[in-house]
C-alpha cells in the first residue's frame, strides 16, 4: 500500500477502497499568477491555446506538486461552441458569458448543435491539451479534465432568469435542455477519455439547492445524471458549490464516483448521507484559506479535514489565481504533515 503511485490513490480513493493516505489535489480550477509567471503560459491565452493549457495545468502537478494535473481553467468552451457570447477575461479573471442564444423558450427548438462538435474549435483544443498533457506527464499522475455539467449548460444557454423561471413555467423546455446538455457531455467525456483523460470533473453548481429547490434536483435533474454516468466510460466527478446539503443523498445514488463539496457543506454530515456511495472530495475554501490564511493557520485548516474523514483534500471550488505558490504547497505539505504527526 506504501507504494501506491499518485495515480493508483486518487483511482481507489474514487473507487471508495483502502489507500496509504488521501490524495490532495484539485479536482477544479488550477491556474495562478505564480504559476503563470513561472511557465510564462498566460491567461487569456492559455485557456484557449492547447500547448499554452497543458502547460499551465502541469505547473499545478510539477511545481506546486498538487497530486493530479487538471485542465482547462473556464468553462466557456461548450457554451461559446453552442452560441454564447463571451469576453476573454484577463491575467487574473476567467472568460465569462455577457450573451446567450434562447431569450425565448421557442429558440431552444432553434439551437444549432454541430454535427461535429468534436472539431470545433474550443472542443478541438481540449482534446489536444489532453494529448500533450498524457505526452508530457508520467502515467503515474491522474489527469483531470473538466467540463460544465448538463444544468450549467442550460442556464449558460438560457441565462440565469430564464433558468430559474422556466423550472416552473416551462419545465418541458429546461427538460429538453438538460437532454441536449447530458447528450454533449457524454460525447465530450467519452471523447476525452479516449485520448487519455482519467477522470471527468463536471462542475454543474446550477443543480444545486442554492439555485434551485431539491425536488426539482429529483425529478428533472436525477434521471439525467445516472443516463450521463451509465454512458460514460470512464470516471466522473459532481463538483457542486454552494450548501449542496440537501441533495447529497440522492447524487450519492446518480453514478458519480466522486462528490465535490464547497466549505458551506460540513464533511461529518457529508460523510454521513454519503458513506462509501461516492468519493468525498473538498472542500477547504479556496478564499478564506488557500488564499487568505498563512501556511501554518492553512495546514491545520487542512489536517482538520482529513480528520473529519475526507477521502480526497482538494480547494472546494476553483483557485483563486492570486493564491500564492508558498500556500499551494503548504496545502500539499499538509497532508504529509498529518500522516507524520499520526505515525509519532
Amino acid at each position: 500500500m506504501t507504494d501506491l503511485t499518485p495515480k493508483e490513490r486518487f483511482m481507489r480513493a474514487l473507487e471508495c477502497k483502502d489507500v496509504d493516505k488521501v490524495p490532495v489535489c484539485s479536482v477544479t480550477q488550477t491556474g495562478t499568477i505564480q504559476l503563470m509567471e513561472i511557465t510564462g503560459a498566460k491567461w487569456p491565452e492559455a485557456h484557449f491555446d492547447a500547448e499554452k493549457m497543458a502547460t499551465l495545468a502541469i505547473a499545478g502537478h510539477e511545481v506546486a506538486g498538487l497530486e493530479a494535473v487538471r485542465y482547462p481553467f473556464d468553462g466557456t468552451d461548450i457554451p461559446q461552441t453552442l452560441g454564447c457570447k463571451i469576453i476573454e477575461g484577463t491575467y487574473d479573471t476567467q472568460p465569462s458569458i455577457v450573451d446567450f442564444p434562447c431569450k425565448k423558450s421557442k429558440d431552444v427548438n432553434d439551437l444549432d448543435i454541430p454535427e461535429n462538435l468534436l472539431e470545433c474549435e474550443r472542443v478541438a483544443t481540449l482534446l489536444k491539451t489532453t494529448d500533450i498533457v498524457k505526452e508530457r506527464v508520467s502515467d503515474e499522475i491522474p489527469v483531470v479534465a473538466g467540463m460544465l455539467g448538463p444544468a450549467a449548460l442550460a442556464m449558460s444557454l438560457v441565462g440565469a432568469k430564464n433558468y430559474l423561471m422556466w423550472f416552473i413555467s416551462k419545465p418541458d423546455t429546461i427538460k429538453e435542455l438538460l437532454t441536449i446538455g447530458t447528450d454533449i457531455c457524454i460525447e465530450y467525456s467519452n471523447a476525452l477519455l479516449e485520448h487519455g483523460a482519467d477522470v471527468i470533473c463536471l462542475p454543474d453548481s446550477e443543480a444545486g439547492p442554492d439555485l434551485i429547490p431539491p425536488e426539482f434536483f429529483e425529478t428533472m435533474i436525477l434521471d439525467e445524471y445516472k443516463r450521463l454516468n451509465q454512458k460514460v466510460h470512464g470516471k466522473t466527478i459532481a463538483h457542486i458549490c454552494g450548501d449542496a446539503s440537501d441533495i447529497l443523498e440522492p447524487l450519492s445514488t446518480s453514478g458519480f464516483d466522486g462528490i465535490s463539496i464547497e466549505e458551506k457543506v460540513d464533511v461529518g454530515y457529508a460523510k454521513s448521507i454519503i458513506g462509501n456511495k461516492a468519493c468525498l472530495i473538498g472542500n477547504i475554501s479556496p478564499v478564506h484559506t488557500l488564499l487568505g490564511m498563512p501556511p501554518e493557520k492553512l495546514k491545520e485548516e487542512a489536517k482538520a479535514c482529513i480528520d473529519d474523514d475526507i477521502d480526497i483534500l482538494a480547494p472546494g471550488c476553483g483557485l483563486a489565481p492570486h493564491t500564492s505558490l508558498k500556500n499551494l504547497k503548504a496545502f500539499v505539505d499538509s497532508r504529509d504533515e498529518y500522516y507524520l504527526e499520526k505515525e509519532g
